[in-house]
């Protein structure tokens, strides 16, 4: 059996799926008895991919958002970013669509698509849907990553015989959305990254003093964007007494998403909390020393297929609060303490009382790493091969797909 993988989202700066694409073919290859992986694009077309990923993150960036800039998905700083982009990114898909199809006649059984929409060809194919946050909450997303999925989803839907879930959560939601019959969707949970693990407290505290960082603090991570829902954290974090937030800095840890002006106003206005630390982008060796130092993780996002930093947070063997969003009571909900997601109230005493109850916190602490151990990319590596040997010798699904959103074809 010979498997193509679709490998752009790992080109370029991390997200998300690239690490889910990053890790899921590493395993892959490790546990193939006798099938081969293979990893599109080539070298150069990869070189491409990570000019133009790095080009874009520079230009969509541009400065820290600003007020101005609330409901702008392109600093209006810099007008000229919007023609650029859409240009280059018609370019882009036109070449690796071309170059995908010379590739994908080469002899293989299988198709994977990490990441949604599946490049066109005649391979059975197998597409990662790891949310449905586009077609559901479209206003949680850039106007073009919209258009994108309006124009392109349903197609791609056609195309392929099987889908992948990263949480029953997500499994469910696609086979009622989607009205996708149960066996055409197989859940394969995602893993923990090599390195997050408890770690030594003189390792950590040395880490800590490298990246000048305190010694106490409560942590976030995530990328700053509406579907996060860090207003609710901040609002939260300002009201707790002044004593427990100059003992416990708030410490941010993620890049300014799209769409991220009211939440930069927020921190450059008057009641924003001064013992707020926005790191930005970390290394992700130094993510294990970040999680291990913490007080604990504060997670409020309103929606999430899995929600890997709670997980991972687990994994460090650290207390988690978290939402009750989407996936996260699903991944880590016997282990956190969970919250809805807009109580502010609620999230100020949990974190009063993480801060404060040191029994509390060893007991959201006991088993965390064991209730994470269950999670590994060796284990999605297994579910996932499976699926290929069963797609190899499948015959191609006939029932139409229809979608209860309005989906544009």
């Amino acid at each position: 059996m010979r498997v193509l993988v679709n490998a752009v989202a790992a080109v370029g700066p991390m997200t998300g799926i690239g690490h889910y694409t990053t890790q899921l073919l590493r395993c892959l290859r490790q546990q193939a008895a006798g099938e081969e992986i293979h990893a599109f694009p080539g070298r150069w077309l990869s070189q491409a991919r990570s000019l133009w990923s790095s080009l874009r993150s520079r230009l969509d960036r541009g400065n820290d958002p600003s007020p101005s800039s609330a409901n702008d998905e392109l600093p209006p700083s810099l007008p000229w970013h919007g023609r650029m982009l859409r240009g280059l990114r018609t370019s882009g898909q036109w070449l690796l669509t071309r170059n995908f199809r010379s590739v994908s006649q080469r002899g293989f059984d299988v198709y994977h698509e990490p990441n949604y929409i599946p490049l066109p060809c005649d391979l059975p194919t197998v597409a990662t849907v790891h949310d449905l946050s586009v077609l559901l909450h479209p206003e949680w997303h850039p106007a073009d990553r919209v258009a994108h999925f309006e124009r392109r989803f349903r197609r791609g839907l056609r195309q392929c015989e099987h889908f992948l879930a990263i949480s029953e959560f997500a499994r469910q939601e696609i086979i009622d959305t989607l009205h996708l019959r149960p066996e055409r969707v197989t859940r394969t949970y995602m893993g923990i990254r090599p390195g997050l693990r408890p770690l030594p407290e003189a390792d950590v505290r040395q880490a800590l003093e490298r990246l000048k960082l305190p010694r106490r603090y409560l942590l976030y991570v995530g990328t700053i964007e509406p579907r996060k829902n860090l207003l609710t954290l901040l609002r939260a974090y300002g009201a707790l007494d002044d004593r427990i937030r100059r003992d416990y800095p708030l410490l941010l840890v993620g890049h300014w998403g799209w769409n991220a002006g009211e939440v930069a106003s927020y921190l450059g206005g008057k009641d924003a909390a001064s013992e707020i630390i926005h790191l930005g982008y970390v290394p992700e060796g130094d993510l294990a020393a970040l999680y291990n130092g913490a007080r604990a993780l504060v997670f409020p996002s309103f929606y999430e297929g899995f929600g890997l930093p709670p997980v991972e947070m687990l994994a460090c063997g650290g207390a988690v609060l978290a939402s009750t969003a989407g996936a996260v009571v699903e991944t880590v909900g016997r282990q956190a303490h969970c919250l809805e997601p807009m109580d502010v109230d609620g999230w100020r005493r949990a974190m009063q009382r993480v801060v404060l109850d040191d029994d509390w916190r060893c007991l959201l602490r006991r088993g965390a790493a064991e209730a994470a151990a269950p999670f590994t990319w060796e284990q999605c590596a297994a579910d996932t091969l499976r699926v290929y040997r069963q797609l190899a010798g499948a015959k191609p699904a006939t029932k139409p797909i229809s979608i209860r959103h309005n989906i544009a074809g």
